[in-house]
């Protein structure tokens, strides 16, 4: 008998340990990431065709205390691998883990690679050949902290690779891991089986293969202990021919029977594809079908729903997750009463959303991603209960009952106003710390940054409560819901660029057409809550010259263009904005020489300009200390040196209208007045109804020359 590592994924150790004890091995010892046991080459060959969790087999050669490399290389050398394979063989080591003095996994199997060839050397042998791209033998090194375990691979390619999937969905689940959740999700052999969601068709495959009691890598082509110096070639051909009659007779002789459902026709047919090659199509059936409507098929009965739905990366997935992972709880209570339902997903959050409650959880990795797989007994209900249930039970009952009052308010005075984007919340509660918006059929959802002391899962299942509940109030559709999380920022930074997805769309203010952007950046290119201070703009502008700086899109320009200014002049320090403003204006058909715009620090563009202008808007930010500036601005500090400059442009008669949203912004009259300026506070006057809880969401003056 051999020593020999069985190893796997952590989490699936005592999983594999009762596997192995089925397959007739003895004194197992499951170990981190592993199990430990002895084996005849029967008994190894066996195992390694029939294992279903393992992704591979070491037979153990040498354990050891490993300190530094010189260790290292006597252990490896003690070994005598004449003795396991012969020269003409190509090998290749895999060397995993580092300590103290061996930092590089690669510096590591080149020392037993060294050790390997002098071996063959010292006897006067020819060397073997490293080959990395197809290697009959994988010499096989695992370290941690200063243990060692060094053996050969018996296998080759990881199990998982069966044979029969060729190709795989968008996140195709490891074949050793889909046998893993099948083994927890309360399934057993004769039951029925579907996946309304199965991708590339592995959870049902492998289910299939063991409801047919056949072994999962009977499809395999090649393995490394067929080079190895011990291999029994009869032995292993009477194995592997008993395991393939097994295997034909299993598919006609179960009754269980799957179904598998997925909304993409090109994946579904490569499920198809991987069900013929494992041998098992005829026990599965596919269609395409949609989760969130699935049906119970004829012949299914009470068996098992079992899936790996989509979990998304990015937070701006999550709306239209949160309303699949609901619906498809709902359609599991209408169609499957009495039936058992096992889902695997990374987010706790999402499982919440289908509204049941688990019998069982287990928690293991798919890849290094932490997931849950959930089981659930289903209680039946009817679509009539459930809407009950549903009114009874509303999510984020405080929250949602605030959203419904502000939006019944606000959307009809938006209407009123012609106004096509308005917020409709502002974190009006503590607990529920965000911003909504309305721009025409999409809802931007701005997640203000948590404090500290509130715990991440707590914050994630606020927001998820916050999504369904507005998806409800509002009757948005999901794929037209944009969630960001806002945190407070310095200067430019807010207009940072997020992402690249470019949806961008025409909004109507009070008449004026503008451009949004709801995805690229933090801001959308318009801010709401300067609605009527742009509107104001536009009804002073007329027949005047207009300056707008710190000018952003170039949203004010437009109002001054349409209300008739005689020119105007856009300053902003980012190209991309100014291209924007561009956009903006050419939507409104405000083209021609009398329209300027300037790419410039506005600051230094201040400080040499000569222009005379009757109305000027500047909305400058609260502190900017940008690479692109030559000095630090702070609104406070600095607004009077600000006004000082604008003064040397602004004709007698003319008009600054000053805004910041700097929240406790007090102006400094008293150096205003010493240089000829008086300033009239009308923040009260631009607040819309939309803003009208936040009173200090900006303030706004009026400043003129002293009579």
């Amino acid at each position: 008998m051999n020593q020999y590592l069985a190893v796997t994924s952590n989490g699936l150790e005592n999983l594999l340990a009762r596997e192995l004890e089925q397959l007739g091995i003895e004194n197992v010892n499951p170990v981190q990431a592993g199990v430990k046991f002895k084996a005849t080459n029967e008994q190894i060959y066996r195992v390694c065709l029939w294992s279903r969790y393992a992704s591979r087999f070491v037979k153990v050669l040498a354990e050891f205390t490993c300190q530094d490399d010189m260790d290292l290389y006597l252990s490896a050398s003690a070994v005598n691998w004449v003795n396991h394979f012969h020269s003409s063989k190509k090998f290749i080591v895999d060397f995993n883990g580092t300590n103290q003095e061996i930092r590089n996994s690669q510096y590591g199997a080149m020392k037993v690679k060294d050790a390997v060839v002098d071996c063959f050397n010292k006897r006067s042998l020819p060397r073997p050949n490293i080959s990395k791209e197809s290697p009959d033998i994988r010499v096989h090194v695992r370290l941690h902290k200063d243990k060692a375990i060094l053996g050969l691979d018996m296998v080759g390619s990881g199990l998982h690779q069966r044979g029969y999937r060729t190709e795989a969905g968008r996140a195709p689940l490891r074949e050793t891991l889909a046998s893993a959740i099948v083994a927890r999700s309360g399934w057993t052999q004769g039951d029925n089986m579907l996946d309304p969601m199965c991708g590339s068709g592995t959870l049902l495959i492998e289910a299939a293969m063991l409801a047919a009691n056949m072994a999962p890598s009977v499809k395999r082509k090649s393995w490394c202990f067929e080079s190895h110096e011990d291999f029994e070639p009869e032995l292993w051909a009477e194995i592997k021919s008993e395991a393939s009659v097994q295997g034909r007779r299993g598919v006609k002789k179960t009754d269980s029977r799957f179904w598998g459902f997925d909304n993409d026709p090109r994946v579904l047919q490569t499920a198809k594809d991987n069900a013929r090659r494992a041998g098992v199509d005829s026990l599965i059936t596919f269609e395409l079908g949609d989760a969130s409507k699935l049906t119970k098929p004829e012949g299914f009965g009470e068996g098992v729903v079992i899936c790996n739905p989509p979990y998304g990366e990015r937070l701006g997935t999550e709306p239209g997750l949160i309303a699949l992972y609901t619906e498809f709880g709902n359609q599991l209570k209408i169609e499957f009463g009495g039936s058992k339902a096992s889902i695997f997903s990374s987010s706790d959050d999402l499982l919440s959303c289908l509204r049941m409650r688990a019998d069982k959880q287990f928690k293991l990795n798919n890849g290094a991603l932490p997931c849950h797989q959930k089981n659930y007994s289903i209680s039946g209900r009817s679509a009539e209960q459930l809407a009950e249930k549903r009114t009874d039970q509303v999510v984020a009952p405080d929250f949602t009952n605030r959203l419904k009052k502000n939006l019944a308010k606000i959307a009809k005075w938006a209407k009123r106003e012609e106004l096509d984007c308005y917020r409709i919340y502002d974190a009006d509660l503590p607990e529920y710390n965000v911003a909504i918006d309305v721009y025409q059929d999409h809802l931007v959802i701005q997640e203000y940054a948590a404090p500290k002391d509130i715990p991440e899962e707590k914050t994630k299942r606020r927001l998820t409560d916050i999504i369904r509940a507005s998806i409800n109030v509002t009757g948005i559709e999901t794929n037209n819901v944009v969630i960001k999380v806002r945190e407070k920022k310095k200067g430019s930074s807010q207009y940072n660029k997020l992402a690249a997805k470019s949806d961008r769309m025409e909004v109507n203010e009070y008449g004026v057409k503008l451009i949004v952007n709801l995805h690229d950046y933090l801001d959308t290119g318009l801010f709401l809550d300067h609605k009527i201070t742009r509107r104001k703009l536009g009804q002073m502008a007329a027949g005047k010259d207009f300056l707008n700086l710190f000018a952003y899109t170039g949203s004010a320009s437009v109002h001054a263009a349409v209300g008739g200014a005689k020119s105007t002049t856009t300053v902003d320090m980012s190209n991309t904005y100014l291209e924007w403003a561009k956009e903006n204006m050419q939507l409104n058909k405000q083209v021609g020489n009398q329209h300027q715009f300037i790419q410039a620090d506005c600051l230094q563009w201040l400080e040499n300009a000569n222009s005379d202008y009757d109305l000027i808007f500047i909305d400058p930010p609260t502190f900017s200390n940008s690479k692109r500036m030559a000095q630090s601005f702070d609104v406070q500090r600095d607004h009077v040196m600000l006004m000082e400059n604008l003064k040397r442009l602004l004709r007698t008669d003319g008009t600054i209208v000053f805004s910041n949203n700097k929240r406790l912004f007090k102006m400094d009259h008293d150096a205003l007045a010493e240089i000829g300026l008086e300033a009239k506070n009308i923040s009260d006057k631009t607040l819309p109804l939309d803003f009208s809880r936040n009173k200090h969401i900006h303030n706004c003056w009026l400043i003129t020359h002293q009579n």
